[in-house]
């Protein structure tokens, strides 16, 4: 995450044909549809999603499997935002003015989109038990919270990780409507966006709350360990700080950002803002990298002692591999780092500029949210091999599972030798 939000000073032709409310709900409504592509796949290669979030099963095989019941609520939400978008196009036809005086048209279907998702529990036909679920937990985590294992833990850190990378969406929602309600002659939520509506703190207070729940959940999990009884298994404790520091430095990146956007005397902002950005992206940036690879998925390719003690055919991967072939992994993991690093446009002068453009950050937020998705697949597939025993393997073993020689639920690939 890079934090800055500048953006080029008129309303372009991009917002004129899709205001900032209705990129704020496309990404939404595509969170839907990405959710039930994570259950639908790993539901065919025989990871049961639901029991790792402590989620209910089906009680009937006549009942539609979870994926089904969340596309069908993905196709009503789709189906309400073309005919919303459609019908804004009929009365503005991309002429600013109009643009301008229907703005309330967008945040009207943000508020039925939201209703819709969240806050209307009477709608039983459209996933009812896991909008409830999504209430439920949305209200544990957003002061931090986290449920014990038992009670679904792993569904707490999802959600609060895939909040992580919905941060500047959060954000986008907050300067909607605050555009909206300060209004004003060329005002409105569908005005060029101006992401210091509201003071030069709440926008930067949003990007980091995702961080702030996620290091405070990390807090109470090391608490945990500390107030239980210590094995050669749980350890001290030491994984949680650490992860709760990764967190972290998610900061220091909106700080400077912020001390950039908001420097006084209309004047550049002084170059050692520009560099203390520049390292606490790449801090973030790498040290997040490193916790994708090494602890959230459990691959061994920064850890030469795991490798030289496993028998792996795969260099850098695991023993079990259930998502598809070890060059898959390769794939990700390069993509993981390249999409982890966008922020590095902003170093070329001309890259820098188009990245300040409107749609130029709205496909940044997407491309954030496609790496979110990806490596969904990867962390609840290593949470899976964590909680799965096979006959023969060591206590050690279930962390570097074996993903050719064992008969679990699912398929296996091996490697191409």
């Amino acid at each position: 995450m890079d934090g800055d939000l500048a953006v080029e000073p008129e309303l372009d032709s991009f917002s004129l044909t899709f205001p900032l409310p209705y990129r704020v709900a496309f990404i939404i409504v595509l969170a839907v549809w990405a959710w039930g592509a994570n259950l639908h796949y790993l539901y065919t290669v025989g990871i049961d999603v639901p029991s790792l979030i402590r989620y209910p099963g089906r009680s009937s095989p006549h009942h539609p499997t979870h994926h089904l019941s969340t596309y069908r609520l993905a196709t009503v939400l789709s189906s309400i935002f073309i005919f919303a978008l459609l019908v804004f196009w009929a009365f503005t036809h991309r002429d600013p003015d109009l643009v301008l005086r229907w703005d309330w048209l967008p945040l009207l279907y943000l508020a039925i989109l939201l209703g819709l998702l969240i806050f209307i529990p009477a709608l039983k036909s459209l996933s009812h038990s896991g909008r409830a679920r999504l209430r439920s937990t949305l209200r544990r985590i957003s002061v931090g919270g986290i449920a014990e294992t038992k009670d679904g833990k792993f569904g707490d850190i999802l959600l609060a990780d895939v909040l992580t990378s919905y941060a500047k969406v959060l954000a986008d929602l907050y300067v909607a409507l605050c555009m909206f309600i300060r209004g004003g002659e060329r005002g409105g939520a569908t005005a060029r966006p101006d992401r210091g509506c509201g003071g030069a703190v709440v926008v930067p207070l949003i990007l980091a709350i995702p961080s702030l729940v996620r290091l405070r959940q990390c807090l109470i999990e090391y608490g945990r360990v500390r107030r239980g009884r210590i094995t050669e298994n749980t350890g001290w404790g030491g994984q949680h700080l650490a992860n709760a520091l990764k967190y972290a430095t998610a900061f220091p990146v909106i700080v400077f950002s912020a001390m950039q956007r908001n420097s006084t005397g209309g004047q550049p902002p002084p170059p050692h803002y520009y560099q203390a950005w520049i390292g606490a992206c790449a801090v973030n940036s790498l040290y997040s990298f490193y916790w994708d690879v090494a602890k959230d998925w459990d691959l061994t390719l920064f850890d030469s002692k795991a490798r030289s003690a496993h028998d792996l055919k795969a260099f850098g991967l695991r023993r079990r591999l259930h998502v598809g072939p070890p060059v898959l992994y390769y794939a990700v993991i390069a993509l993981d780092l390249l999409l982890r690093c966008t922020w590095s446009l902003k170093l070329s002068p001309h890259l820098g500029r188009i990245a300040d453009w409107e749609g130029s950050i709205f496909i940044i937020e997407l491309l954030e949210v496609f790496r979110r998705w990806v490596w969904i697949f990867f962390r609840v597939e290593t949470e899976w091999i964590r909680n799965t025993n096979v006959p023969g393997l060591e206590a050690d073993d279930i962390l570097l599972p074996d993903y050719h020689n064992h008969n679990i639920q699912g398929p296996k690939y091996e490697d191409d030798d």
